[in-house]
């Protein structure tokens, strides 16, 4: 929590807590990604200044601001939660890294990704459901422009992965493992990635 907070702090937004005001059955509570597992993606090298990253359910913002300022990519957050999502605006203010985040107030399976986004994070925001909507119009947008595409999910769910390993066009790639950072032993704590295929 301190580390949260000390990064909350240098990028000088406010992104803690736990909500769950306007979950339901098919989006599910806001809870902030650990910031060390976002350290763990940044060490990864898979996000560069020349990425362009759609964080779906972004909540208050911090994986767009962490990672726009870490690794220099261009982010764009989609969020439901009009209140959370103002949130997120309002950490605009005084964000270090806000020339290069941007937010979408809507529903996710609605968001017409750019044909420049070549990167997708998720951590659990929405049932399978939402989810395969989703993946189809980023493959609607991979099909106007082709170009490589990863799709990280962290702490990802049985339904995700079923769903993500039947999927044709989706192929799995990597694993970046997390598990070392916290005190319990859980094997859901990593970032699995995806790719498109051409």
């Amino acid at each position: 929590m301190k580390h949260d907070i000390k990064w909350d702090i240098l990028l000088r937004i406010r992104t803690t807590g736990f909500d769950s005001s306007n979950s339901d059955m098919h989006h599910y509570p806001y809870e902030p990604t650990d910031y060390r597992v976002l350290e763990r993606l940044v060490e990864s090298g898979y996000i560069g200044k020349r990425n362009v990253l759609v964080d779906y359910g972004c909540g208050k913002g911090r994986v767009d601001y962490f990672l726009s300022h870490e690794t220099k990519c261009k982010s764009i957050g989609v969020e439901y939660d009009e209140r959370i999502y103002n949130q997120a605006v309002d950490n605009m203010n005084h964000a270090v890294s806000k020339n290069k985040v941007f937010f979408h107030h809507g529903a996710a399976e609605e968001f017409e990704p750019p044909i420049t986004v070549d990167r997708c994070y998720f951590f659990n925001p929405f049932s399978t459901e939402i989810l395969k909507k989703v993946v189809a119009r980023i493959m609607d947008s991979y099909y106007e422009n082709p170009r490589e595409i990863l799709l990280f999910f962290y702490y990802p769910s049985d339904y995700y992965i079923s769903y993500l390993m039947t999927e044709p066009y989706i192929e799995f790639y990597d694993e970046i493992d997390c598990t070392d950072l916290f005190d319990v032993y859980n094997n859901r704590e990593r970032i699995m990635v995806f790719v498109l295929l051409k």
